[in-house]
């Protein structure tokens, strides 16, 4: 259990990392561009299955907020409680 715990923290960190740079993708540096893949090819899968299941919410005009990362943190933050 320790290590699903450590797992999800530092999905959590990669999460939000992933969150803030995604925008930006094509602007990373070549020395962070390995990390962010890593971080891209692990989450990607899990973030688009997620919005097949959970639909964005719309908050305005044209201005949705992505429900899936707020799923996946929900999920990942319960695992660490546990």
């Amino acid at each position: 259990m320790p290590f699903l715990q450590f797992f999800s923290a530092i999905l959590i960190v990669a999460l939000f990392i992933f969150s803030k740079v995604n925008s930006y993708e094509n602007k990373i540096s070549v020395k962070y561009k390995k990390a962010y893949s890593i971080i891209k090819s692990i989450l990607k899968p899990i973030l688009d299955f997620l919005k097949t299941v959970f639909k964005p919410f719309q908050i305005g005009d044209n201005l949705f907020i992505d429900t899936s990362q707020i799923i996946l943190l929900i999920l990942l933050i319960i695992i660490l409680k546990a």
